[in-house]
């Protein structure tokens, strides 16, 4: 016993050496707490309730602030949070969370169960408008066992039940007397993740620090600041003057405008396969996109592959539905019926669109086929794409309006009271194909995802189908169905699956890509003490 204490006593020593050594050559002295880091975004958060974010601005900042029960790993991989570990019965019908002691939130109140609870009823509370309810209706009973531990049994079996409790979690002393439609809390959230919120200033910035006593260890970087630049060249410039250390670029910035000796030095880049995709969906309670001729017609005269080219500068691919090609959801033999302007006039005659004045523009019952498509101001990708649609439906007679709209308004103004024709957007995906409250009919009140008005009744049961199915073959073809379905059906012009393309500063290190990106391990990231530029 003496001897195996020695040896492993050499042993550890030995490692400690080696890994000092190592770290060392890397510039990491074990002490590079500090320095802040500026990420530019063109969106501003909308709110900072967790299950209000239904934006990506509002997502990557509640992302800093809040945990989940699970989250995924660099490989993809379900891993605990705020939960320990967890088990799940044979029969995929109860989970029972074990949840980490000692959490405190920002406030220094302690985490537990009680929280987990008050955040569950939140999201299956109707009143709240919650895009993120469809994944607890499945919910039989949730039960709080003791302080830490909490018991979910569900209705039937709920294939991404245990992703779902991703989630962020809220406090439940903070928040249970508020109306969370309305509540002080949207600006000035308090969490238990690695920052803290500390102020935001409308349009300008946010601003996160550290939380030191963070569960998995303090973050190396002590500041978080979200810059709000609406303009995609304009935070450019401020990326190459050093005003923003961390951003995603577009595919002429990656390809053509970074590749000076200045950025090579300076920037570090990156280039993965995103988990998402743009789209041009369609009010279709409108009675011209009501009509399935019109939507394929459409679908028919607009060139995705031109717009892959001239666009993304081919860091993309097309899209032909709701899944991207790296998923094990996605259909590969749905083919896209490519570029065919004359098919494209032929439906939108057996529809009863025709050009009877010959001014160009098609119409029908009197009407001029006119239309408005709106998106984000800031976004140059989708305003290019749009001018893009738009030419190539006038050839066939479509008079399309581009109106580009500040990101709070776009979502609160139009989005959620259906006040479009056509809006070109993007959707980032979880890495589970559930589609729920995308697709089904019954998510389409306000604030929640199926804005455009979708119903179809056999992809309403082959989502629900989808849920209730464990075997990852079985689903598969469940949602390779769901995606045939789609394609024909054109509730979107489906458009492209644009690639990641995020641009950080080369005094950050520790940075690690993983199958799904760099944040991963946000927490890890470090500028060494020589290259900081920020004190606090």
């Amino acid at each position: 016993m003496y001897i195996s204490q020695i040896s492993n006593i050499k042993t550890v020593f030995f490692k400690a050496v080696f890994l000092c050594f190592a770290l060392a050559l890397m510039g990491f002295s074990g002490d590079d707490y500090g320095d802040s880091i500026v990420a530019g975004s063109i969106g501003e958060p909308r709110t900072l309730v967790p299950i209000l974010a239904s934006d990506s601005a509002s997502g990557a900042v509640c992302g800093m602030i809040f945990n989940g029960l699970v989250k995924y790993d660099k490989d993809l991989k379900l891993t605990g949070d705020l939960a320990e570990y967890w088990s799940v019965s044979e029969d995929g019908l109860e989970i029972i969370f074990y949840l980490r002691k000692g959490v405190r939130w920002h406030d220094g109140r302690p985490f537990t169960s009680r929280d987990v609870k008050f955040t569950y009823e939140c999201l299956i509370d109707p009143g709240i408008r919650t895009p993120y309810g469809g994944d607890f209706i499945m919910v039989k009973e949730f039960q709080v066992v003791d302080d830490h531990t909490v018991k979910v049994t569900y209705k039937e079996p709920f294939s991404p039940g245990l992703s779902s409790w991703g989630m962020n979690i809220m406090p439940e002393h903070l928040l249970k007397t508020d109306d969370l439609n309305n509540t002080r809390f949207s600006r000035n959230p308090v969490g238990t993740g690695p920052y803290k919120f500390k102020s935001w200033q409308t349009a300008e910035k946010i601003e996160l620090v550290s939380n030191h006593d963070y569960f998995e260890g303090r973050p190396y970087i002590d500041r978080y600041i979200y810059k709000i630049i609406p303009d995609q060249a304009t935070l450019f410039l401020e990326l190459r003057a050093g005003g923003v250390d961390f951003s995603s670029l577009t595919p002429l910035q990656f390809s053509r405008q970074t590749e000076s000796g200045f950025f090579k030095k300076n920037f570090q880049k990156f280039h993965y396969p995103s988990f998402g995709y743009t789209y041009m969906g369609y009010n279709l309670k409108d009675r011209r996109f009501g009509d399935i001729r019109v939507r394929k017609a459409i679908n028919c005269a607009v060139d995705k592959e031109e717009i892959v080219r001239g666009v993304l500068f081919g860091l993309g691919s097309a899209a032909t539905g709701p899944f991207i090609p790296e998923s094990w959801a996605y259909n590969k033999e749905v083919r896209p019926v490519g570029y065919d302007p004359d098919t494209a006039r032929r439906l939108l005659k057996d529809a009863g669109w025709e050009d009877s004045d010959g001014d160009g523009v098609l119409e029908k019952n009197g009407e001029k086929f006119s239309f408005t498509v709106i998106t984000n101001q800031g976004n140059e990708q989708r305003r290019m794409t749009a001018e893009i649609i738009q030419r190539r439906l006038k050839e066939v007679g479509i008079d399309m309006k581009i109106k580009v709209i500040e990101w709070s308004a776009f979502v609160s103004e139009f989005i959620d009271k259906r006040r479009f024709d056509a809006v070109l957007l993007g959707w980032s995906l979880s890495l589970d194909p559930d589609m729920y409250d995308i697709w089904h009919s019954s998510r389409t009140k306000e604030g929640e995802f199926n804005f455009v008005g979708y119903s179809n009744s056999e992809v309403d049961e082959l989502l629900l189908e989808g849920r209730r199915t464990f075997d990852q073959e079985k689903r598969a073809r469940i949602y390779h169905r769901i995606h045939e379905i789609l394609y024909e059906e054109q509730p979107y012009l489906f458009l492209y699956v644009p690639d990641s393309l995020p641009i950080v500063h080369t005094r950050f290190k520790g940075i690690e890509q993983g199958i799904g990106g760099i944040g991963h391990n946000f927490i890890k990231w470090y500028a060494p003490k020589n290259e900081q530029k920020y004190t606090r």
